[in-house]
């Protein structure tokens, strides 16, 4: 089956399978949300069933508890946990000091939340999501519905302020109708082409009222595990400094693969 997956997935896909390494028998995890987080549950899913690890997970949304539960991970609440040894999830942009922009899914807030729960958070990827700079990828903020045009304008007034290259917003749709997410709040996409100072950036949009949390992930993330279609594997520790790259190879396995439509 892996045969038929294109290079972008099998990226995802190498990347997610050395990710799960990390995992301990005993251990409270953190799952993320979206395509690449999909592969990683998954994996985990099969340690789960071939090799009997016993391990709770924290999903970052709904679609995520709903595939863990399918795999056979136990799911629990973060107040269950109350913290957590590690967060594996995906990421939209990273940058060389590995910040990242996330919430292209829709659960920025969840996965914030238990990503700084958490002792460790490991990033998985693919090549294509390293930038120099963060910003091409539009910035999600999510924002409370009652007054989200008036909350719309006054982000859009404060970036004039910001380093950063554009200042339109769009309300994020699902359809005809505005994109809600698990904590029934709507999501305004900024369109900034280039950050120059994310750090700044987040803790201004923050203090903003209506806005509920910003896609900016600053000082979170430990590790970065970068797929790239061929095998290859890029680890990068920013705590340790450390950087290694290794292979894997490809195996074969319908269980793994069948009916992952994320």
């Amino acid at each position: 089956m892996s045969g038929e997956l294109s290079p972008i997935d099998k990226a995802k896909f190498v990347a997610a399978k050395q990710s799960v390494e990390y995992v301990e028998d005993g251990m409270r995890v953190g799952l993320g949300t979206g395509s690449t987080a999909a592969w990683m549950v998954r994996c985990l899913g099969e340690r789960v069933r071939d090799e009997g690890l016993k391990i709770r997970g924290v999903p970052t949304s709904s679609r995520t508890a709903a595939l863990a539960r399918e795999v056979g991970i136990e799911v629990i609440s973060l107040d269950e946990a109350k913290w957590l040894d590690l967060t594996i999830d995906g990421a939209d942009e990273f940058d060389a000091d590995l910040s990242l922009i996330k919430g292209g899914g829709g659960a920025l807030l969840q996965e914030k939340i238990v990503a700084t729960a958490s002792d460790r958070m490991v990033v998985i990827t693919d090549a294509a999501k390293r930038v120099e700079h963060l910003g091409n990828f539009p910035l999600p903020v999510e924002v409370v519905p009652f007054g989200w045009r008036t909350t719309q304008a006054l982000i859009e007034e404060t970036l004039i302020q910001m380093d950063v290259l554009g200042r339109d917003s769009t309300l994020r749709m699902n359809g005809d109708v505005a994109f809600v997410t698990d904590e029934g709040n709507h999501i305004l996409d900024l369109h900034l082409g280039r950050i120059g100072n994310p750090r700044q950036l987040a803790m201004v949009l923050n203090q903003m009222p209506g806005v509920v949390e910003n896609g900016l992930f600053i000082d979170i993330c430990d590790t970065v595990i970068i797929g790239h279609g061929d095998g290859r594997i890029e680890i990068r520790d920013i705590n340790e400094g450390t950087a290694e790259e290794k292979r894997l190879d490809f195996v074969e396995d319908d269980n793994l693969f069948n009916d992952l439509n994320d």
